[in-house]
């Protein structure tokens, strides 16, 4: 049972604050000039209150641009007395912390590579006990969900109530289309377990292309997510970091423009009605396609009885891919995508694998007995 409650509601942050929130910045701050053309041309837009950059630029190999450090929050401040911005910048120490907190940073965000590494996390949530900054914690390099609770609370247990969840992907180890993997499933399931913690979408680290951001940041607002942090650069084209996932301000504009803002309810009585009719359609043929599942694991079970007196091994090779080739074929024919039924046949496999292992080891079991 997740330890995080009192999570403070995005509207209690700061006065005058809207959702779904908006964080727009470059990848790093890399000079003064580049700070303050960005900050100008994003506060042109008129629709973006939170402005974020990164100092410090942790990289998987040493020699690359790395942030300019202490200077870049001199900048950020010039930026905040000039334009009125909120700002957010990544922390992943406690030397971090500490001068965010001296240069008057309001937003702090914890990296991917920290929230992988608890101790980095402890040391962090310890710097900040007693001040009353958002802290936002980008989901860990890997798919754990319960690595990423358990660096929420650790902010939490340190008295950080106004605390957030980003999504950012996670790393996938085969090249693929996307930067990072989405795996939407993940954050859903953090939503379930902490109904009240608020979570956005970071499409820019997601896409890794400016091609996906939009699509990728309405499919996080159509899963209800709370906001979106985006890369955004005057010249992406001579960012010293990440220039492929970076948009300029003007394609910020369009995208904030063409973005669709759904309710996550409505009061309008025919869409309650016509929504409950079908969810019970789909309750109906859920309970029917569960027992037609135990149904076949009883079948299942039975082969491993028969499969034991006869000898013969769990593992049939052209039987499995005899199945895999005629439902793909089936599934394909009635609609449905071939990754879906791979992976459905796989789990159930799986499952029936272990059912007639159990059958197995008990026959096994009661023969040396005997």
């Amino acid at each position: 049972m997740t330890k995080l409650k009192s999570i403070s509601k995005i509207s209690n942050w700061f006065p005058g604050i809207e959702e779904p929130l908006i964080i727009a910045g470059p990848c790093s701050a890399e000079s003064e000039s580049q700070i303050f053309k960005t900050a100008k041309e994003i506060a042109g837009l008129g629709k973006v209150k939170i402005f974020r950059s990164g100092i410090w630029k942790p990289r998987t190999r040493p020699g690359n641009f790395e942030g300019v450090g202490e200077d870049g929050l001199k900048w950020l401040q010039q930026v905040k007395k000039e334009f009125g911005f909120l700002l957010a910048i990544e922390v992943a120490n406690e030397e971090h912390a500490e001068l965010a907190i001296k240069y008057d940073i309001d937003i702090l965000w914890v990296g991917a590579r920290t929230t992988s590494n608890p101790f980095s996390v402890q040391e962090l949530a310890d710097s900040l006990k007693g001040f009353n900054k958002p802290v936002l914690v980008k989901n860990p390099i890997n798919p754990d969900v319960n690595l990423w609770v358990g660096a929420l609370e650790r902010f939490h247990k340190a008295g950080v109530n106004k605390l957030a969840a980003v999504h950012r992907g996670f790393f996938p180890f085969e090249a693929t289309t996307l930067r990072n993997i989405p795996k939407w499933e993940i954050p859903i399931e953090l939503k379930s377990i902490c109904h009240t913690l608020p979570i956005f979408c970071d499409p820019s680290h997601i896409a890794g292309n400016t091609v996906y951001i939009p699509e990728i940041a309405q499919k996080a607002l159509d899963l209800n997510m709370d906001g979106l942090m985006i890369e955004t650069h005057y010249n992406p084209n001579a960012a010293l970091s990440d220039m492929n996932q970076q948009l300029t301000p003007g394609q910020l504009g369009n995208l904030i423009d063409n973005l669709i803002y759904r309710r996550s309810t409505t009061k309008d009585k025919d869409f309650t009605n016509v929504l409950e009719a079908l969810r019970s359609q789909i309750d109906s043929i859920d309970q029917q396609m569960l027992e037609l599942l135990s149904q076949r694991m009883n079948i299942v079970e039975e082969i491993g009885k028969f499969k034991s007196q006869n000898e013969v091994t769990i593992l049939q090779l052209r039987r499995w891919e005899k199945i895999v080739d005629t439902r793909m074929k089936l599934g394909k024919e009635l609609g449905l995508t071939g990754d879906f039924i791979k992976k459905l046949l796989q789990l159930v496999h799986k499952e029936s694998i272990q059912k007639q292992t159990e059958v197995m080891n008990k026959l096994t079991s009661s023969k040396k007995k005997e």
